[in-house]
């Protein structure tokens, strides 16, 4: 059976996390208690999703971002350790027949690495990645190439055989830029015109249809 591809890295929220609605209320919830109200509309706060958090602050004074950052930290980690971020359906059980196949899979997000584990550990993700990739871990973050050729370094495969599978416009970006194949996962909350633009982006119904592209006869 012919091995297209060596590797499938995956962004973490909105493509295997429903933390799309969670984070804007963050957003919400961070300006209210900061401001009193929320001024800014949900479309605003979903255009920074996939990249660093500072990102969306990027408008106020240093000392107000440093504030706003903390803020919405403090409110992110309580409602994650509330169980507040589920799996898009199927994703744990295709993750772990990916993994029964072979597969060589990471996770590169710019979210901080430690409410990644926060998430991991209440969904049972622990040990199914051989690699983590966070805002930690990088320099500079998505759209820029890095904590994709990260990823790629630390698991020995070259960029251009691995899928990227994300849900944002920052994950096409970074997939291009590093030379990887992106694949948009059809449950995106964000602009799925945009990516569908791009007639090089793969869709995906489910992750398991993943074992088709990567192995020749698969299912």
């Amino acid at each position: 059976m012919k091995n297209n591809y060596d590797a499938v890295f995956y962004d973490f929220d909105g493509t295997l996390v429903d933390t799309v609605p969670l984070i804007v209320t963050c957003f919400i919830r961070t300006y209210e208690r900061l401001f009193g109200s929320c001024q800014r509309s949900e479309e605003d706060f979903k255009s920074y999703i996939g990249k660093p958090l500072e990102n969306a602050f990027e408008m106020h004074s240093q000392e107000e971002r440093d504030k706003l950052v903390e803020t919405y930290l403090e409110i992110n980690e309580k409602l994650l350790k509330e169980d507040k971020a589920p799996l898009f359906p199927y994703i744990k059980e295709d993750l772990l027949y990916l993994k029964s196949l072979g597969v060589i899979q990471g996770i590169v997000t710019s979210k901080r690495r430690d409410s990644v584990d926060i998430t991991m550990k209440l969904q049972g993700l622990e040990g199914i990645f051989d690699v983590v990739i966070s805002k930690d871990d990088c320099t500079k973050h998505k759209p820029d190439a890095q904590p994709l050729l990260t990823a790629c370094d630390r698991c020995g495969v070259v960029p251009s055989r691995v899928i990227y599978v994300g849900d944002a416009i920052p994950d096409m970006l970074c997939a291009g830029n590093a030379g990887s194949p992106f694949a948009m996962a059809d449950w995106t909350r964000m602009d799925r015109e945009r990516m569908l633009s791009n007639p090089s982006t793969i869709v995906l119904k489910r992750l398991k249809e993943l074992s088709c592209i990567i192995f020749e006869g698969e299912l």
